[in-house]
């Protein structure tokens, strides 16, 4: 949510951040709104003061032995028409209000400007992809000869854009799942989350997932959203709070799965486990000082950095471009891991620094030690990682000649002691 008072003082700058989005210009529009709505206001605060002073006059004249049946004729008038104006500062404000929902965060100065993911720009490379004198194979192929993945069970039960695991491949998810809890946990100080997969309409809002992305989401028939990513639930429980300036940050972590309907997403990336309906990610959150979150944004980057560090995994990290960001994000990091079977770097991990956008939407703030008053926090979140492209990467880049695949050492104490995992016979 945008900040109409920043709008107000300077629409021409609100203007020029949407223009490095590439949406038309929206302060005029937003102004006018905006003065129609305060109009009401100060209509009906006269008639609400009129009344009570209306009513006073009926009391002194009443005292007095006087007639008030004028006075008496005004107030009803006054009562017909307070309930007019009341339903039209709603509908004044909600308008107001729902033209600044749906207006994406506005891009920090350093984010390139660009229209679409080539227009990204790399940061910093680390690691050298694998070399093989043999034909490489890609995840599905690799999974299907180690018997531990089966996408057309997954398709006869659930249809397409599912994956049912099984076996040491199943283990192998579960195991590095674990890894990253623990190192997330163990090492980079973030408290582990167990949140509810179902949320309200509201938590969905206060993310920026409601009311423009509801088309990606999966809805229950009790109206629940089932989350699209546990930063939902774990950014909403800063919702509604005043956290002393003391207990910032607070950085959680959760290990879930995550649902989205990929509905703008036909027929891409349809091979294999890219993109599902249902995937697992171990997500990462901070609730941050807004005087700190950019340092913030580059610890939980290289936080999600060390998984494939630790993993031995070539990646690259880029800074999206003002076209190719997300709705609440103001920047974001994609972490992109090399895999074999494309050929090319693929995201595993976004993290982003959404600012005060989603605390304004979910009113969460803090009181600084000093001065009067609160602020809104500053709430970012990352993926630390997606396991299911995790799982893709270590099978496509970890794979041997004879379609086994030597895991890498930092999850063999996750696997039992299991070094390789061997082709199904």
């Amino acid at each position: 949510m945008h900040d109409l008072k920043a709008v107000r003082d300077d629409p021409r700058a609100f203007d020029a951040a949407l223009k490095r989005r590439g949406l038309p210009v929206q302060a005029d529009t937003i102004l006018e709104l905006d003065r129609k709505h305060r109009a009401v206001i100060q209509r009906l605060q006269e008639l609400q003061a009129r009344r009570n002073d209306v009513s006073k006059q009926i009391g002194q004249k009443k005292a007095r032995g006087e007639s008030a049946d004028d006075l008496v004729a005004e107030t009803g008038r006054i009562k017909a028409e307070l309930p007019v104006l009341e339903s039209q500062e709603r509908e004044a404000g909600k308008a107001v209000q729902d033209l600044l929902a749906g207006l994406p965060n506005i891009p920090q100065a350093d984010v390139p400007e660009g229209g679409d993911s080539a227009d990204n720009v790399e940061v910093r490379r680390v690691g050298t992809p694998p070399q093989f004198d043999f034909k490489v194979k890609d995840h599905v192929a690799i999974g299907e000869g180690l018997g531990g993945m089966d996408i057309a069970t997954a398709a006869r039960m659930s249809g397409a854009r599912f994956t049912l695991l099984k076996g040491q491949v199943a283990r192998l998810e579960r195991a590095l799942a674990q890894f990253m809890l623990d190192l997330h946990t163990g090492e980079f100080g973030y408290t582990e989350i167990s949140p509810p997969l179902m949320v309200r309409d509201n938590a969905a809002y206060g993310t920026g997932n409601l009311p423009k992305f509801g088309e990606d989401l999966f809805r229950t028939n009790t109206g629940h959203w089932l989350i699209p990513t546990a930063e939902v639930p774990m950014t909403n429980i800063a919702a509604e709070q005043i956290i002393d300036e003391d207990r910032l940050p607070w950085r959680f972590t959760a290990f879930t799965p995550c649902f989205r309907s990929e509905a703008g997403a036909a027929g891409k990336d349809t091979h294999g486990m890219l993109r599902q309906h249902q995937f697992y990610k171990v997500e990462l959150v901070s609730i941050a000082h807004p005087d700190r979150s950019a340092e913030e944004h580059e610890r939980m980057t290289a936080c999600a950095e060390e998984v494939l560090k630790r993993l031995g995994l070539a990646y690259r990290t880029v800074v999206l471009c003002t076209g190719d960001m997300g709705f609440a994000s103001q920047k974001t990091y994609d972490i992109e891991v090399w895999l074999p079977g494309q050929e090319t770097y693929r995201e595993i991990s976004s993290c982003s620094n959404c600012g005060e956008f989603q605390a304004r939407r979910m009113q969460a703030r803090f009181r600084p030690k000093t001065g009067k008053g609160t602020r809104f926090v500053h709430t970012l979140n990352g993926s630390g990682l997606a396991v299911g492209r995790t799982l893709i990467a270590v099978l496509e880049n970890c794979q041997r000649r004879d379609g086994s695949v030597e895991l890498p050492k930092a999850l063999v104490a996750y696997m039992g002691g299991i070094e390789v995992l061997r082709p199904h016979v």
